[in-house]
């Protein structure tokens, strides 16, 4: 896992390496455009609704929210994310905040319409990812939708596979969603659904 610093140096890079992953079809960033799209559509279907997005970055899906008049507040544990994302969204609640501690007091006291996390929660271990999942969900208003978009699998046999397709720059550190895992785990009264986009890609959607 790339630390704080590493996230640091990488800010102003970090969009480029994205870009070049995803235009060559490639693991891990195949399918980032259809991603974002994807959930930026499902959150566009209501106005100016509130949302909370973990791992804004440096703010490629939630300024395009935040110009559709969304009242957005996010949480990116990287001082320079944080700063190029803030540049774009002066009036957004942007907090410098890693999730491995849980969520900052002043989120937990909040709720929201949609919840949004890209290409963040495969740096929570597999046993950190259910309660912290399920901690978001209770966030949700009635209605509202958790929407992940991140590296993901149905199964953990599609995981191995593309893992030996890409042993070369496979990423040990990182821990990649498997939808079947997630959806056993979880409280029964939550409802998952998932949309693979590439092979190493899909949105996961959560709703109460």
């Amino acid at each position: 896992m790339l630390s704080k610093n590493s996230f640091d140096l990488w800010a102003d890079d970090y969009d480029k390496t994205v870009q070049v992953s995803e235009e060559n079809n490639q693991y891990p960033f195949a399918g980032y455009k259809q991603i974002l799209n994807m959930i930026f559509n499902e959150v566009m279907k209501k106005q100016k609704s509130n949302v909370l997005d973990i791992g804004f970055g440096t703010g490629v899906l939630t300024h395009k929210l935040y110009d559709h008049s969304h009242q957005i507040d996010g949480l990116d544990f990287s001082t320079k994310m944080k700063e190029i994302a803030q540049f774009k969204m002066p009036t957004a609640n942007l907090i410098e905040w890693d999730i491995t501690n849980g969520l900052p007091p002043e989120i937990m006291e909040k709720t929201y319409d949609s919840i949004v996390s890209t290409y963040t929660l495969h740096h929570l271990t597999d046993e950190e990812k259910i309660p912290f999942i399920e901690q978001l969900a209770s966030l949700l208003e009635e209605g509202g939708q958790l929407l992940i978009g991140d590296i993901a699998f149905e199964s953990r046999e599609e995981l191995n596979a593309c893992r030996l397709e890409n042993l070369d720059v496979w990423d040990e550190d990182e821990f990649y969603l498997v939808y079947n895992e997630i959806k056993l785990s979880l409280s029964n009264t939550l409802h998952c659904e998932f949309y693979p986009i590439s092979h190493c890609g899909g949105v996961i959607v959560i709703s109460k």
